[in-house]
């Protein structure tokens, strides 16, 4: 019996969020007196997958079907379900991700597991129980979660748990097959787009992110923002309204009804902080809001803020980055 831990996989690299679920994968293993195998889905690199050691992997399950590199939900599915029999596997865990949203659903269904999201701890296994915490109410609330049956899918929240680095421990890589027919591919999307944000770093796996509202005031503006997030390696997003009126594309809306982020830093740029709004990002672990109204919402949320016009204070804030770098 072992732990299965899904890691995904990008132009090689592993994401920052498989790394933290591979190490929250691994301390699972040791609570249980087992060992935590990954399954890799996306384009990966060997050297890469073998990195994953350093998080307490001990093996990696790698499929190399080149129709794997783009995400597939039905074929995904299968060759995790298939790596979870072959290893025997009773809990995975897996990213709360938009793969893991998509593909936990299923695979609780086909391997009749019970499934827990937004998971933000460690499981607590005294007297035999298997409870995770969770977040709900769109972060506002905490809740445990007892998890019943033989076989357990943990999503873990993003930035919930620091990855681990053990520094030369190196994994196995071992090549796997699913089996996948034609069949499998049939949810397959006709085009794949990436969109890359500033410094070619994609939203959902930002570790900084710099946003901007209708503050802005236009979309002539916005080199405000890219220039302050060039200058910290952040990516950019906006709130819906900007993304409403295309300020700015709709893949950059951060909120309740756009994508949901964890970065570790939140720069809020003339957004006034909708309960819409703050549901996308109150998980982050530091959220610095720029606004000229002291009464905006958003500085109740912030652990940071500065009451000023957008205009004088990203320039300098900016130039401030520029000169400690």
């Amino acid at each position: 019996m072992s732990v299965l831990v899904v890691v995904e996989c990008d132009g090689g690299e592993v994401k920052k969020s498989s790394l933290e679920v591979a190490s929250y994968g691994s301390q699972v293993a040791q609570l249980l007196g087992t060992t935590a195998t990954a399954v890799a889905v996306g384009e990966a690199t060997e050297a890469n997958l073998a990195k994953l050691g350093e998080q307490g992997i001990s093996k990696v399950l790698y499929d190399a079907e080149p129709r794997l590199k783009d995400f597939v939900n039905g074929a995904y599915t299968k060759l995790i379900a298939a790596a979870a029999q072959q290893e025997d596997a009773k809990v995975l865990v897996l990213a709360n991700s938009n793969i893991g949203a998509s593909v936990g659903s299923r695979l609780s269904v086909r391997l009749q597991a019970s499934l827990a999201t937004n998971v933000v701890e460690l499981p607590k296994t005294d007297g035999g129980s298997f409870t995770v915490k969770r977040g709900a109410f769109s972060g506002k609330a905490l809740a445990d979660v007892k998890l019943e049956g033989e076989r357990k899918i943990i999503a873990v929240k993003k930035n919930s748990i620091e990855a681990l680095h053990e520094a030369g421990k190196t994994a196995q890589v071992e090549s796997f097959s699913a089996q996948l027919s034609d069949a499998d591919f049939t949810d397959a999307p006709k085009q794949v787009v990436m969109q890359d944000q500033a410094g070619g770093i994609l939203l959902p796996e930002a570790d900084k992110v710099v946003s901007g509202g209708r503050g802005m005031k236009g979309p002539e503006n916005w080199h405000l923002i890219e220039d302050l997030a060039k200058a910290i390696g952040a990516a950019t997003a906006c709130s819906k309204p900007v993304s409403d009126v295309d300020w700015r594309p709709h893949h950059e809306h951060v909120g309740q009804t756009g994508i949901t982020v964890s970065p570790n830093l939140y720069i809020a740029c003339g957004i006034s902080g909708a309960i819409q709004h703050l549901a996308g990002v109150n998980s982050s672990k530091v959220i610095v809001v720029i606004n000229k109204d002291p009464e905006a919402p958003f500085f109740k949320a912030a652990d940071y803020g500065i009451v000023g016009d957008v205009f004088d204070v990203l320039p300098k804030l900016t130039q401030a980055v520029k000169e400690l770098g």
